[in-house]
């Protein structure tokens, strides 16, 4: 990494010898590299053609960084750089932004690397870029918004905030689309610092007496931030996209203040709004919010329902269950069994014991409702995977082996839906454990009276 950061931290010169600073000294000789550049093309013989060597270069980079060897792919980089010079004004143009890709990546996981040199390495790309403004301005802005992010990761707020505050610099005639949205999430950005500003002195207020002066001027510092902070986050989140964490900081800020009426607009827009692309987290957040409104079960089965179909295995699942099957309306009941059929379905909830449990006494009730109708309609499609997906001579021992409790739950569903002759049913009813006798005598007498299957 040496003769890489020795590169970046050079100062810089006048505009016509910037390029020449990263080709020369004694840093940009390594004869091994040179030499290996020479032959990947040619066999051997010496390629003296420039595009040639520069082509070769940047494979050997992308080489190493698909095989995660940082400090080979900086050594590489760091004769890449002869790009600049390129006689090609098309590939001339392009190489600012491939050098700051491809170093970025390089510094973000170089073993060596620091905060001191990725912000000297941005800086000496923005000047570069500030070099060719007119065609550069997109280019200034990633980067300024990038090494922003950057400082945040390692805590850097204030130097993080000055970056942004650049970025919001780099302008130029005609404001593009691309242009216009990379500088809302600018602003953005500094409205997400200015919240997490505002939050703390939301949890200083907390410890205040409403009496005491400090209250008041703690509550006046407040406003001023969450001012600003509206103000930068209101703008992008009006732009189709995913904008979670700004999304999140807005409304609770809303709430916070007050404004039930826009909080609600904000999440039923992000949620709603068809040119917003689709986002479970959207309705969970619309969801979490009416649920503290303590809204009517329709509105909230309205907003679970377009999760479910988004996402049947969401954690909320469960919790949509329980509502559906504590409300008055019959194909609330039915829906509620389906959900948890189609939780089940996946890999990752096989060992939900929460959703056997439900699934079992859910079936029961469904059952004693002369609802039989129900259940084979959701055991149709899965008799001939859900046998070896989950009730398995396999799964039964291995269930049963790390808990006892999940096996049992899952022993009265494989009971009541595949009969006693099921394997998964027989090895866990014939286990003698001492302190599940009582458990497994309901297990069978349920099974016997429910089971879909004719005896």
């Amino acid at each position: 990494m040496s003769d890489f950061s020795g590169e970046l931290t050079r100062p810089m010169a006048e505009a016509d010898q910037v390029e020449k600073s990263m080709l020369s000294g004694t840093g940009m000789s390594i004869p091994w590299l040179r030499k290996q550049m020479e032959t990947v093309e040619t066999g051997g013989k010496k390629e003296k053609d420039f595009a040639k060597t520069t082509s070769a270069c940047l494979g050997l980079i992308q080489e190493a960084l698909l095989k995660h060897q940082w400090e080979k792919a900086a050594e590489y980089m760091h004769s890449y750089f002869q790009i600049l010079e390129d006689s090609d004004a098309g590939k001339r143009q392009a190489a600012p932004e491939i050098i700051w890709r491809l170093g970025s990546e390089i510094l973000y996981y170089h073993p060596k690397s620091n905060v001191e040199t990725f912000s000297t390495f941005a800086d000496r790309m923005k000047n570069i870029g500030v070099m060719n403004y007119l065609k550069s301005v997109l280019l200034l802005l990633q980067i300024s918004l990038q090494h922003a992010l950057y400082l945040l990761h390692h805590g850097m707020l204030e130097d993080a905030n000055r970056s942004l505050s650049q970025a919001e610099t780099w302008r130029y005639g005609e404001k593009s689309s691309s242009q216009d949205i990379l500088i809302n999430l600018v602003q953005a950005y500094k409205g997400l610092l200015q919240y997490y500003a505002w939050s703390k002195k939301k949890m200083e207020l907390s410890k205040l007496d409403e009496e005491d002066y400090a209250y008041g001027t703690a509550t006046q510092n407040m406003r001023s931030h969450s001012w600003k902070t509206s103000v930068n986050l209101s703008a992008l989140i009006q732009i189709p996209g995913v904008w979670d964490p700004f999304v999140k900081s807005y409304v609770e800020m809303l709430e916070f203040y007050g404004d039930q009426d826009g909080a609600r607009e904000v999440l039923t827009n992000y949620a709603y709004d068809e040119k917003f692309p689709s986002n479970p987290n959207a309705h969970v957040y619309l969801y979490n919010f009416l649920k503290r409104e303590k809204a009517p079960k329709e509105k909230l089965i309205s907003v679970l329902k377009i999760l479910y179909q988004i996402v049947p295995s969401h954690k909320l699942m469960l919790e949509f269950h329980r509502i559906l099957r504590n409300s008055d309306k019959e194909e609330h009941h039915k829906l509620g069994l389906e959900v948890l059929f189609a939780i089940l379905d996946f890999a990752g909830c096989t060992k939900n014991i929460t959703a056997w449990k439900y699934l079992a006494k859910y079936l029961k009730q469904i059952l004693m409702g002369n609802h039989l109708a129900w259940v084979q309609d959701e055991w149709r499609s899965r008799k001939n995977w859900w046998p070896s997906f989950h009730f398995s001579y396999f799964w039964a021992k291995n269930d049963w082996t790390e808990d006892k409790a999940l096996a049992c739950e899952k022993a009265l569903v494989a009971g009541i839906l595949l009969g006693k002759g099921c394997r998964y049913f027989r090895y866990v009813s014939k286990q003698g454990h001492q302190g599940l006798k009582k458990k497994m005598k309901r297990m069978n007498r349920a099974v016997k009276s429910y089971s879909i299957v004719d005896p």
